[in-house]
């Protein structure tokens, strides 16, 4: 059973390494909020919300995303870029799970626009 969300992140990033995405940075946490999981989806920086429920009630996983936390996000994202040498091309993606152990998996890309 999944307790917490640290485990559920977990899964989430070996899905998403699965699937062909190298973890950069687990848990970043800055000013504005913490992401989850930032990734590289080839040339691309992944920024992504991790969102489990343990069922559909009051819209599930992704009603729990909104607007309020995906601005917290992207405040988030663009102080990560702030510290590099160079921004590369970036994205928001989302991955919803359900149940108590995770059984269900969505991953969302391109989620929301900054």
């Amino acid at each position: 059973m999944i307790q917490h969300g640290a485990q559920a992140e977990q899964l989430a990033a070996q899905y998403l390494q699965q699937q062909g995405l190298k973890l950069i940075v687990q848990n970043y946490r800055g000013r504005f909020g913490e992401i989850d999981l930032i990734m590289r989806d080839g040339t691309t920086l992944v920024f992504i919300e991790v969102r489990l429920r343990r069922n559909a009630d009051f819209g599930g996983a992704a009603a729990s995303i909104d607007t309020r936390k995906q601005q917290r996000i992207i405040n988030t994202a663009q102080q990560y870029l702030a510290s590099l040498a160079r921004t590369p091309p970036c994205r928001f993606d989302v991955v919803l799970m359900r149940g108590t152990k995770g059984e269900e998996m969505q991953w969302l890309k391109n989620a929301f626009d900054a």
